[in-house]
């Protein structure tokens, strides 16, 4: 009888040893976010977050284009084609620098570039996508209003017929990118229902205020767009799709990479915490030797790898075409409740130096009260998964 392998040493970094379900591909792609990240914003952000600004997006955007993070798991015109489970890594990645810095991506690649690839005509995405993918043009998506946020078919944004073109009319709140782009996909009601266009930036009529005085997402571009009897030919609304089965088939795109991104945050602060406890000493000791102190980096830790074992099944599902609405519901709903009670827990463990931008703690607990409400409050999600375990609608 053979001797049994001996396991490999336990790894405080990877403790579930999930590690083991990547592919050298996968890998790869993670370690190739994993050193832009660290290169190019982890140095800064701390400052940009302080100032509420995110300079050189443009270049930001052309270099994470240039590393396929754009649009990344959509295939053609210039895109990756990379799998799901290799976006998601690269989300986690991403927000485990910032959450304004995943926003960006999953804005241009989840939303705009997700909505033009599956709805849009071919001239539409041969016009759009490559120089999306690229990072040369920003997108935006505009679905969200001042009135009307979890109730999509409330928006009062209108498209009418003047002829042959279009003219959109109205407002949307809360845009990632708004103020950047040189594309926005603008969501509207028509004479035959919710339509999605592909609008310019540069359109007459259309402008876009950026939102200030935030105190989460502050090293993202967040804008509110204003449609002034915008004007647009025929050839401007996307082909095929009517109805809000379009921008909710945007949304998913977007919450799962959500999934993963949360995460990324829960990844930084809990390694915060451990390096903190392991060299901070009150008693004549390090915290980390205390029982209290353990208990709570064994609780995060546990949920931290839960959570992104979870999101690793669902990528899987994804990219063998299994994955259902409700189930990124449930991933969105459980990982980013967890990811903030990990950062809370965290800055418990540091104490006052929590709350200072020399660690990530507090900023990734703040972008997280955004990331909680975006693409579906928590009472949005829970209501999917009541119906979905019901047969009961309970949403009006």
């Amino acid at each position: 009888m053979s001797a049994s392998p001996k396991p490999p040493a336990f790894d405080p970094a990877d403790p579930l040893g999930l590690d083991d379900l990547l592919d050298p591909e996968d890998l790869a792609v993670r370690d190739t976010v994993r050193s832009w990240a660290a290169d190019r914003v982890l140095p800064y952000v701390a400052d940009w977050y302080e100032k509420g600004e995110l300079p050189g997006i443009r270049e930001l955007a052309r270099e994470l284009g240039s590393i396929g993070a754009l649009g990344m798991s959509l295939t053609g015109y210039g895109c990756a084609g990379a799998s799901s489970v290799q976006y998601g890594l690269a989300c986690l990645e991403l927000e485990a620098a910032d959450s304004g810095i995943r926003s960006l991506v999953s804005v241009q690649g989840s939303l705009a570039m997700y909505a033009i690839h599956a709805y849009g005509s071919e001239e539409q995405k041969t016009e759009w996508l490559p120089r999306m993918a690229s990072g040369e043009v920003i997108g935006c998506f505009g679905l969200t209003e001042p009135d009307h946020g979890s109730d999509p078919a409330g928006m009062r944004t209108f498209a009418k017929r003047d002829g042959e073109d279009w003219v959109l009319s109205g407002r949307k709140m809360w845009i990632t990118n708004g103020s950047v782009a040189g594309v926005a996909v603008v969501w509207a009601r028509t004479e035959d229902g919710i339509r999605g266009f592909v609008v310019p930036t540069d359109s007459p009529g259309f402008s876009a205020p950026e939102i200030k005085h935030k105190w989460s997402l502050r090293a993202s571009v967040t804008s509110e767009l204003v449609l002034d009897d915008v004007r647009l030919p025929a050839d401007a609304v996307l082909p095929e799709v009517t109805g809000l089965r379009g921008p909710l088939g945007c949304l998913s795109h977007a919450r799962y990479g959500i999934v993963w991104g949360s995460m990324g945050a829960a990844r930084s602060s809990f390694e915060a915490a451990l390096d903190y406890a392991r060299t901070r000493e009150q008693f004549g000791r390090p915290i980390g030797g205390f029982q209290l102190t353990q208990a709570k980096l064994a609780d995060m830790a546990v949920e931290l790898h839960k959570g992104i074992l979870l999101a690793h099944h669902l990528g899987r599902r994804m990219d063998a075409g299994r994955l259902r609405p409700e189930q990124i519901s449930f991933g969105k709903l459980n990982n980013v409740r967890e990811a903030i009670e990990i950062c809370r827990t965290a800055r418990t463990i540091l104490g006052a130096n929590g709350i200072s931008l020399e660690y990530p703690v507090m900023r990734h607990a703040t972008n997280l009260e955004s990331v909680l409400t975006y693409e579906g409050t928590v009472e949005m999600h829970q209501l999917v998964l009541g119906k979905a375990l019901t047969g009961l609608d309970a949403f009006r």
